[in-house]
């Protein structure tokens, strides 16, 4: 039997690379590091965090990426408290959503009572508000049709509109699916999204059954546990998370080294060799020495293991070589989001006239969604002194950002005018106090059908590479409460072979 003391031995032996300084590979940095293993980050751009970023509009601190988190699975809040900042979480008002782009009405709010925007109920108010008489009549027909073909369909989309037509798919769950998923109702998997779907469909005999069904048994189960929102945020916005990870991360002594591209990765016998592109100081010896201008040099750095914590495009490039598998698994373009956050002195605002937030009909705005910040989180109430912050996002799978092709002072106009549009409200130019663009790569959501086929095959290619594990959400899925279970579970098989093997 080994003793700890070896083990401890061991892992102190050996020195771990991670490439990409996201919240996935701070957690595979901090798993590695919890055991002895020295370890080194080395990140592309001048701040980690990843979809997680910090903006300050005059001197207001706020969310410039991921502004929340999902409860499910209750890994997020297991870190929270391992890093002593669970104090910190805060729930979201409840103030519901509205729609925008409704045909014949503009703007509604989002009915209530549904699941993924399928109603229980299609001759519910505010249901038959935003689908009309006519939809439905048409919805209601799922509960006279013959039960033959139900229960078999992968696609959401082409669920609904066999079933209650397409003005439930096109008016309520397109904007739902758009919004969250950055993804069209057809290309979403049915038992992905809402699982358990297909078989209370079956056992109902029909799609507003089921979803009656499927809240009924969640309501059951939400009443037998501690109440609480579905998602979460942090007092302060998510950056405290990446901010008590990097003192963590400095406590273990990880170096943690920023502005340092991966140039390439090659294996060195049973170890890694990973060369990174370094800036060179002006006044240095190097940039002194040459006659050429000299940016940055390579600087390679050894190591017994990498862990690849980068988006899909940037993991394959660097992967090519070493994982040569990989390249024959599927490489699907993940949707570009742009997100323009905007300071606004609107007192029209104020009273929240279309609740916290606004989706979008496909094809009736460039906007596919926003955020009134500082009504959904009284965090930001707080900070804004009196102000108001929105959030407007851009951009869907197979959908450049409209602001893509614009400089930011034109992103900002086109994001005040979305506002103004979606929340029903006069605002002039001379109220947006401060803007700031962010922009990311998001990774395909788990619940694209094919997507867990595809994740699998890769990671299996990854992980036939002895030394190598690979985590974010192009692996895991999109959002904290995936990428963070599964960056501990692939680096703990990882810290596994570096030891006991």
């Amino acid at each position: 039997m080994t003793e700890p003391s070896e083990l401890a031995a061991r892992a102190a032996e050996k020195h771990v690379v991670v490439i990409g300084g996201g919240i996935g590979g701070l957690i595979a940095a901090r798993e590695c590091a919890k055991v002895g293993m020295r370890v080194t980050v080395l990140e592309a751009s001048d701040a980690v965090g990843g979809a997680i970023r910090r903006a300050e509009l005059d001197g207001v601190a706020l969310d410039a990426g991921a502004e929340s988190f999902a409860t499910r699975g209750g890994h997020v809040r297991a870190l929270l408290a391992e890093l002593g900042i669970d104090d910190r979480v805060v729930a979201p008002a409840p103030g519901g959503a509205w729609l925008a782009g409704v045909p014949g009405i503009g703007a509604a709010p989002l009915p209530v009572g549904g699941l993924l925007g399928i109603p229980a109920n299609p001759f519910q108010d505010d249901v038959r508000r935003i689908i009309g008489w006519s939809g439905a009549w048409r919805a209601y027909l799922d509960r006279v049709r013959p039960p033959l073909t139900i229960g078999h369909e992968h696609s959401l989309g082409k669920l609904v509109s066999t079933r209650m037509g397409d003005k439930v798919r096109d008016r309520l769950v397109a904007p739902v699916t758009t919004g969250v998923y950055s993804a069209s109702p057809s290309d979403i998997d049915v038992e992905i999204a809402a699982p358990g779907l297909n078989a209370a469909l079956t056992r109902t005999g029909s799609l507003s059954g089921a979803v009656a069904a499927l809240r009924d048994e969640g309501a059951a189960r939400a009443a037998a546990k501690k109440p609480g929102a579905a998602v979460e945020g942090l007092d302060g916005g998510m950056t405290v998370l990446v901010d008590a990870l990097l003192a963590d991360l400095e406590n273990f002594r990880v170096e943690v080294r920023t502005a340092s591209p991966v140039r390439a990765i090659a294996r060195d016998g049973d170890g890694w060799i990973v060369v990174t592109d370094t800036p060179v100081d002006p006044a240095s010896e190097d940039a002194a020495d040459s006659d050429d201008e000299v940016v940055a040099v390579a600087e390679e750095w050894q190591a017994d293991a990498v862990v690849v914590a980068v988006d899909e495009r940037t993991a394959r490039a660097l992967l090519a070589d070493a994982v040569p598998a990989l390249m024959s698994t599927d490489d699907v373009p993940a949707p570009e989001i742009e997100i323009v956050t905007l300071l606004l002195d609107a007192p029209a605002l104020d009273p929240a006239p279309r609740g916290t937030g606004v989706l979008t009909v496909p094809g009736s705005h460039v906007a596919k969604a926003l955020t009134h910040s500082t009504a959904k989180w009284e965090w930001v109430r707080r900070a804004a002194g009196g102000r108001h912050v929105v959030r407007v996002s851009f951009g869907a799978q197979g959908e450049p950002a409209a602001t893509a092709g614009l400089d930011d002072g034109a992103a900002a106009d086109l994001a005040l005018r979305e506002a103004s549009a979606l929340l029903g409200v006069d605002l002039a130019p001379s109220a947006l106090v401060a803007a700031h663009r962010a922009r990311y790569v998001q990774a395909q959501p788990a619940s694209v059908i094919g997507s867990a086929e595809r994740r699998a095959a890769a990671r299996s290619a990854v992980q036939a590479v002895p030394g190598l594990a690979a985590v974010g959400a192009w692996l895991a899925g999109t959002g904290l409460a995936q990428v963070i279970p599964d960056a501990t579970e692939e680096t703990d098989r990882l810290r596994r072979t570096l030891i006991w093997e």
